[in-house]
């Protein structure tokens, strides 16, 4: 298997520094400050790119899952919510919950969830969250004919 790289730089001091995140593929470079990660500024942050690292490897576990035991995802979309609180360790990634929409057909809803669920467990991206809290909401879109 590949070994991913991405790369930051940080000017300056904490709170008004500037910093730039750029991943190998070059698909992503974007701008970071301690705005945009400590308070509501317009720019990215760490947290935001490893919630869509978390959504996109939830998304492809669950797909992946549900078709190897013979069920046809049509598709599985998913938005991954990162809270990020400074606690007495200091700044912690505390939290992060999935919430998924999954279309297809020919499932009840008991099955569905038993594939989220451990979706949720198998993902590479959960495991290396493994000391933050992850929690799920599944939807099934497309329920059972």
């Amino acid at each position: 298997m590949p070994t991913r790289r991405a790369n930051a730089q940080w000017n300056g001091d904490l709170k008004n520094g500037k910093g730039t995140m750029e991943l190998e593929s070059g698909s992503y470079k974007g701008a970071y400050s301690f705005a945009s990660r400590f308070e509501n500024g317009d720019r990215t942050n760490p947290e935001e790119l490893i919630g869509a690292a978390h959504a996109g490897c939830y998304s492809m576990a669950l797909s992946n899952e549900l078709a190897k035991a013979g069920y046809d995802p049509q598709s599985v979309e998913t938005e991954a919510n990162v809270t990020f609180e400074v606690t007495d360790d200091g700044p912690t990634i505390t939290k992060v919950k999935l919430i998924t929409e999954a279309n297809l057909s020919d499932i009840d809803e008991d099955t569905f969830h038993e594939f989220a669920n451990g979706a949720k467990e198998a993902c590479p991206v959960s495991k290396a969250l493994s000391g933050t809290e992850i929690l799920l909401d599944a939807t099934l879109l497309t329920t059972a004919k």
